[in-house]
């Protein structure tokens, strides 16, 4: 491990931390006297502002993979990769969101749905498809691992302890307190996760302003001086940045399709009144705004580090940037921008433990093994069960996420967009459909996820397309194609087959 943090870093990072773990506390503990049923545990039980919902959207949304992983990848290929996870993946996303969220609102407060496979099964009246829901959620695990391997690279660089220890610990903690605040405590969690990571955000984007003493000309030759193709719009050097296909095209796609995830759609439904979504979406998105530029951080660590090495040892891609903040900041300023990069991380862990915990329990355990509950106790057996399908999310979890650490495939980024995509194309279709769409078949939509769920596998590990000859290869291309022919076959069906009336 090469440790770039000095003594006085390391003590004043663990007394920050130890301090920050118990503020956490505080917030879990006063939410956990709140829970009383996995209603509560999924969406809370208290109303929030919607100033604390738009920051925990915003926080959820901008993970690890914001701060942390996705600048590995523009520092390792240049401005086309700012134009791909800086600009057009973000505009993809807000029209979403603005187009999703008052629809899909409205629609889970009709159908009473307290996770994305519930408002699926329920919508369609088919608890089949939510159970076969709940499984493919388990893929969300990959993103729960992007976030662990983050947090450890950049802890274990600042606290100056073996990465494996790190990873225990991140893990227990994390996991050991989402057993008991959900929603209740994980909203106040997210919204000072949120306003920490503005200050970090802001931080580190003026933390480049010395490459910009001869104006962006200036800006732009330093970035020339790295190699041939590092300032260019496209780079064919790499394998996410090609042409304009991958960078505009795939990177809309996905966008579009990225919200449809149980940790980020399912927001709108803590708000108890209609009036404050519109307040929330601002919120949200302009808080985004600023989150999204942090990729800019890329180009500073490569022009800081221009051969990725320190003291003659190359910097894995995962750790660029927590390699760039211990060289490049004093001690306080380290702290609080590491401080910022742990709450980018545990924002969105929180709110995927959270809702994949509420998935496993509610629509693939009880519709199993619901039988087995006491009628006079299933609030507290719930509870339990949910606690257990956390202990299980955390070993699964430690066991992929330690074979991140030790042989990533280029990145751990590559491993989380491959599961993450893999899911949000199969539920893209049938959110769509049960949004704008009337009288939909339960056979369209059901064989529509199917079909994106083989589609995606199929292209990335068949290698089927001319983009995916590569050693490593580009998950948003794999997706991009899913979606595509997914949505082909969705529209087909329901034109083709007749009305049903088992739609709500």
């Amino acid at each position: 491990m090469n440790n770039l943090a000095s003594s006085e870093q390391i003590f004043a990072t663990w007394i920050v931390v130890i301090l920050y773990m118990l503020v956490i506390l505080f917030f879990v503990i006063r939410g956990a006297l709140k829970v009383k049923s996995m209603s509560d545990y999924a969406i809370g039980s208290i109303s929030f502002s919607p100033l604390a919902v738009g920051l925990a959207l915003a926080a959820s949304m901008t993970s690890a993979a914001t701060f942390i992983i996705n600048p590995g990848f523009i520092a390792l290929y240049g401005l086309s990769g700012v134009l791909s996870f800086g600009i057009v993946m973000p505009l993809a996303i807000f029209c979403s969101l603005i187009l999703l969220t008052k629809k899909f609102r409205k629609s889970g407060s009709h159908v009473k749905a307290l996770t994305m496979a519930q408002w699926i099964g329920k919508m369609y009246q088919s608890q089949n498809y939510a159970i076969f829901f709940a499984f493919i959620s388990l893929l969300l695990v990959t993103f729960i691992v992007l976030i662990c391997v983050g947090l450890t690279q950049v802890l274990a660089s600042t606290l100056n302890v073996e990465p494996v220890i790190v990873l225990l610990s991140v893990i227990v903690f994390v996991f050991g307190y989402m057993m008991f605040g959900g929603a209740n405590s994980m909203v106040y969690t997210n919204a000072i996760q949120a306003t920490l990571m503005l200050v970090v955000a802001v931080i580190l984007l003026f933390s480049g302003m010395e490459y910009f003493q001869n104006g962006m000309g200036g800006f732009v030759k330093k970035l020339e001086s790295i190699g041939p193709h590092y300032a260019s719009l496209t780079n064919p050097d790499s394998f996410l940045f090609r042409d304009f296909f991958e960078i505009i095209f795939c990177q809309a796609v996905i966008g579009i399709a990225i919200v449809c995830q149980p940790h980020i759609i399912t927001k709108s439904l803590l708000l108890k009144d209609e009036k404050d979504v519109n307040r929330y979406l601002i919120v949200g998105i302009l808080v985004l705004l600023v989150f999204f530029q942090v990729v800019f951080v890329g180009l500073f660590a490569r022009l800081h580090f221009p051969d990725l090495t320190v003291n003659g040892m190359p910097i894995p891609m995962d750790g660029i940037v927590s390699a760039y903040v211990v060289s490049e900041f004093s001690v306080y300023v380290t702290i609080l921008v590491v401080l910022g990069l742990i709450s980018a991380g545990l924002s969105t862990l929180e709110g995927l433990i959270q809702s994949l915990s509420a998935t496993l329990t509610a629509d693939l355990f009880n519709p199993l093994f619901g039988k087995i509950y006491d009628p006079v106790k299933r609030d507290k057996q719930e509870i339990l069960v949910n606690k257990l399908m956390i202990v299980f999310l955390a070993i699964i979890s430690f066991v992929l996420s330690y074979q991140q650490l030790k042989s990533p495939n280029l990145s751990v980024g590559i491993f989380a967009q491959n599961g993450v995509y893999a899911y949000f194309s199969s539920a893209f279709v049938p959110v769509l459909f049960g949004m704008f769409l009337k009288d939909v078949r339960l056979k369209t939509v059901f064989t529509s996820s199917i079909v994106a769920f083989l589609v995606h596998f199929t292209v990335y590990y068949g290698r089927f397309l001319p983009y995916m000859k590569e050693t490593v290869n580009n998950p948003a291309i794999a997706s991009t194609a899913a979606l595509i022919v997914s949505l082909i076959v969705g529209l087909s069906m329901h034109l083709y087959l007749k009305p049903s009336q088992n739609h709500v």
